[in-house]
């Protein structure tokens, strides 16, 4: 450490530092600044200084070299055009969207510890304006019989920021109303709060009931609309209506549903979802609003599968002759039964199948062919040598739309096998910059609608 920083005193390298480690492990720290000061730093440097048992300096480089591993702050001075929150966060690619549509996260909850690693090397966090949570329900106070409606609203108030839109991927849950006792029924204010319990949706239900945003989207899963036999979108729709939202094409149905997205019109991969997009009635700012308008958005020109590989991928991508053997076999044998399960062998100018949160164990649903030859046989010469490879987790970044092709911006601070829960469980970026794109103006005016309806309340109160 020969040049000493005089800029930051030691409780900012400390601070710069504790925010670093949330999301890179101490030894990938130390890898980090050893490339500007060679053989400075060890992991167990870095924890004595974290506890406080070692003093703490930072050369200027080294300070530099740590703010490379953050996401940068916006520009001093940009605007943002409407408020969001992040619910169910997983990485961040809804947020990812709307803020590349002029939004400003103000608020993001995520359960998952690994999952809030990649999401805060990657989206900045301006203490001012924006919170972090873990688990909702500690806001929304669901796991408590003894709160009322009126408490739990008032402490979501509280702890949730106002905004425009309410953003949430929240997991298929069934809905059951069996446990719900009739003691704790009487006297709710809303019917959602008995239909809804026990699952994750009622707390996203709590908070457009507490917080009352101009919009909001839910994503989910294309199987949404025929899990539990249909009720458990059926609840879903009655809640939605219920609060006062209108919904997006809400009585289309069948395999033209434009709710349904597949992320393929913006990325070579196969990726259908249900994506909700509600408006407050009261606003009347949806009227011919429709997400059928999305294929407007559709790039010019789409890349292509080869576009987003790697040139010269590591070799431990490519899959071992044992798992390549089986996976193989597996495939003739399900082929003769008459099933459809098997490998995806994928080439340059193909489309692949979805990327699953499963990816890591064998990536049989897509695997690059390297130059396997059929008519040669699996055991040929030639064939092992061209075994197929599994996607790089770059590669991953790039075919869910959080790199273009070419880049490696998104940081990803975890283990592989991580990486690929993640991109796996996530969504296709430039889906939701599109539907952000869609909402923004309606968004902007029920902003200003609302705005004008509180204000006048106010002077009414007064």
């Amino acid at each position: 450490m020969s040049e000493i920083n005089t800029t930051s005193p030691e409780s900012d390298n400390l601070r710069l530092l504790q925010r670093v480690l949330e999301s890179y492990e101490p030894k990938s720290v130390a890898e980090h600044l050893n490339v500007v000061s060679p053989g400075t730093w060890t992991r167990e440097l870095l924890k004595s200084c974290v506890a406080g048992k070692k003093s703490l300096q930072f050369s200027e480089s080294e300070y530099r070299q740590l703010q490379k591993l953050l996401p940068e702050a916006p520009r001093a001075g940009q605007q943002h055009d409407f408020d969001f929150i992040d619910l169910f966060a997983g990485i961040g690619g809804i947020r990812r969207g709307f803020e590349q549509a002029g939004g400003r996260c103000v608020f993001t909850s995520e359960w998952n510890p690994f999952a809030v690693r990649t999401y805060k090397a990657n989206h900045y966090s301006d203490d001012s304006v924006h919170s972090f949570n873990s688990d909702i329900r500690e806001v929304t106070l669901s796991s408590r019989e003894d709160v009322s409606e009126e408490e739990a609203y008032r402490h979501i108030d509280e702890k949730i920021p106002d905004h425009d839109v309410l953003l949430a991927g929240f997991p298929c849950q069934p809905f059951s109303i069996a446990g719900v006792s009739k003691k704790n029924s009487l006297g709710r204010k809303h019917g959602f709060e008995c239909d809804t319990q026990g699952t994750l949706f009622f707390d996203v239900a709590r908070i457009i009931a507490a917080k009352r945003p101009v919009a909001f989207v839910l994503e989910n899963v294309k199987n949404l609309k025929s899990h539990d036999k249909g009720k458990t979108f059926k609840v879903i729709m009655a809640a939605l209506d219920e609060l006062g939202y209108w919904v997006a094409d809400a009585d289309a149905s069948g395999t033209r549903d434009p709710k349904i997205i597949d992320g393929a019109h913006f990325v070579p991969q196969h990726r259908e979802r249900i994506v909700l997009v509600g408006f407050r009635k009261d606003l009347g700012v949806h009227e011919g609003f429709t997400l059928r308008d999305i294929a407007k958005e559709y790039p010019s020109v789409k890349p292509k599968l080869g576009d987003i590989l790697e040139p010269a991928p590591d070799p431990l991508y490519t899959l071992t002759p044992k798992l390549w053997e089986y996976l193989f076999n597996y495939s003739i044998k399900h082929k003769e039964k008459g099933n459809g399960f098997g490998y995806g062998l994928v080439r340059d100018g193909d489309v692949t199948r979805t990327l699953s949160a499963r990816y890591h164990k064998d990536g049989s649903e897509i695997l690059v062919d390297q130059g396997f030859r059929p008519e040669l046989g699996l055991y040929h010469e030639e064939n092992q040598k061209n075994r197929p490879r599994r996607l790089t987790p770059r590669e991953c970044a790039r075919l869910m739309g959080y790199d273009a092709p070419g880049e490696s911006t998104f940081r990803i601070p975890v283990s592989d096998t991580q990486a690929y829960r993640q991109f796996g469980n996530s969504v296709v970026v430039p889906v939701f910059a599109a539907v952000a794109r869609l909402m923004k103006e309606r968004v902007i005016k029920g902003r200003q609608i609302d705005r004008e309806h509180r204000a006048g309340q106010g002077r009414m109160a007064a």
